[in-house]
């Protein structure tokens, strides 16, 4: 089946005669895979009579040598899935078998991909981009501080790169585009933090992604604010420089080294907010973060921090 589609992701039509022949079965047997790709992937195909078959639009299929082609900077070993549960799970069981990090896991689609505080990360088949990076942390707690901070600044600058100057970052784990959510980040760790584990950032961009009714807040994509379609292999490849380059920088000098630069590039620096932790709620105005990557609130008189994956910050009404 997936062959098939192979033959289909140039958007362009392809008769029944040809696709049989290409892939060596009967025309029945390629309208009986067809069925089976709307099916299973969602993907709508149009049949016109005289012309074939054709995918409602190009599709960006991941392939490894197109991303090795396109680095210029980091190039981790990579694993990609046609389907997987979760990129972030399929992470996990690699590091439980004993491989060696860094290991990156991507995927055409999640089944039960999830973003923080349990929430469905909805991932459509070919369209978006489900990447999770396994790293070995060994020097104990100072190279997981403000972690997740220093991913979203590699997304970001990712997005500034396709013309989305309008992104920017909302504590903790998200990159919005206004108040449309882009992308996020999920981290887990595995071992032992104060002595040597293993952490995977797990990163989630919405990419070509154009309608969705599964989605339950404001969101956008890449391809919605840039125009264009754009090829996922391209968007690993310069993620992972990104990547590298800040997770070098983090681990020389810390997160102190880049907190100025996170600062600068937080949405609701400065915004009146509501931070939730389950049933309590803590209203505040953004000062920042510290040195440790824990959110600056002004609460009444008092400044306060706070840190935590439970954490949900909220704009306040009046803010």
């Amino acid at each position: 089946m997936l062959t098939l589609l192979k033959l289909l992701k140039d958007g362009r039509f392809h008769s029944g005669q040809a696709l049989g022949a290409a892939l060596g079965v009967s025309r029945s047997a390629v309208w009986k895979q067809l069925q089976l790709l709307e099916a299973e992937l969602s993907l709508p195909i149009h049949k016109v009579r005289g012309r074939g078959y054709q995918l409602s639009a190009p599709l960006s299929l991941l392939d490894e040598a197109e991303i090795q082609r396109f680095s210029a900077g980091e190039h981790w070993p990579v694993r990609i899935l046609d389907s997987v549960d979760s990129t972030n799970a399929e992470a996990l069981r690699a590091v439980d078998q004993g491989i060696d990090a860094p290991l990156l896991v991507l995927a055409e689609r999640q089944t039960a991909g999830r973003g923080r505080r349990g929430r469905k990360w909805v991932s459509p088949f070919a369209e978006n981009l489900y990447y999770s990076l396994v790293l070995r942390i060994e020097g104990g707690m100072r190279q997981l501080e403000g972690l997740s901070l220093v991913v979203g600044l590699a997304v970001l600058q990712v997005l500034r790169e396709q013309g989305i100057a309008a992104a920017g970052l909302k504590w903790p784990n998200d990159v919005l585009v206004g108040k449309r959510k882009i992308a996020g980040i999920l981290l887990e760790l595995v071992g032992d933090p104060a002595d040597v584990c293993h952490v995977v950032l797990g990163i989630g961009i919405n990419v070509n992604m154009r309608s969705t009714e599964e989605v339950d807040q404001e969101w956008t994509s890449v391809q919605l604010e840039a125009g264009k379609q754009v090829d996922r292999n391209q968007l690993v490849a310069l993620l992972s420089a990104q990547l590298g380059d800040y997770l070098e920088r983090h681990r020389a000098g810390g997160f102190a080294a880049i907190q100025a630069e996170w600062e600068a590039n937080h949405l609701w620096q400065g915004r009146a907010v509501s931070l939730i932790a389950g049933a309590n709620q803590v209203d505040g105005v953004v000062l920042g973060i510290d040195q440790q990557g824990a959110l600056r609130l002004k609460v009444g008189d008092v400044e306060k921090s706070f840190s935590g994956g439970e954490l949900s910050l909220r704009l306040r009404d009046d803010s």
